[in-house]
């Protein structure tokens, strides 16, 4: 039985829509690298791009647990004294797409092909996104927070 290696023309890019309104960070974190890798696929194949294009709606209802809301996202600009840190508390309310981008792109993994994976993640703070066109098929997460219910 020879290895199954997935051709150009085979390699398809779907769209889900994910709703992160009460689901918690790391959960909904690992289920979208798992959409935009394309592991969901029969014809998977780490080497090749194989991943979907995620949407992500009301990333402002996501739950925190722990001690989150007082911990600190860093990210450097690669400028002299361009680091910058900033809480997560603060930055529920005035950028929730970044918590949810930096969380993902932690679970991707660290090479070339990470870059255009997540370029095909679209996050949106509320439940109105101009991607009604590409007719996303709804990706349900069943694992709801806790402190939700």
């Amino acid at each position: 039985m020879k290895t199954f290696t997935p051709k150009p023309a085979d390699l398809t890019h779907d769209w889900y829509i994910v709703d992160a309104t009460d689901v918690v960070l790391g959960r909904l974190a690992s289920q979208v690298a798992t959409l935009l890798r394309g592991k969901n696929k029969p014809t998977y194949a780490p080497h090749a791009d194989s991943g979907n294009y995620v949407i992500v709606i009301n990333a402002d209802k996501i739950a925190l647990t722990g001690n989150k809301l007082g911990k600190e996202l860093y990210s450097h600009s690669g400028r002299p004294g361009g680091l910058r840190r900033d809480k997560y508390s603060e930055l529920l309310k005035n950028k929730p797409e970044r918590i949810i981008t930096s969380a993902v792109k932690g679970m991707l993994p660290k090479n070339r092909l990470a870059k255009v994976q997540l370029g095909r993640l679209r996050v949106f703070a509320g439940s109105e996104h101009p991607h009604a066109g590409q007719n996303p098929q709804v990706f349900e997460i069943q694992q709801v927070s806790q402190q939700a219910k």
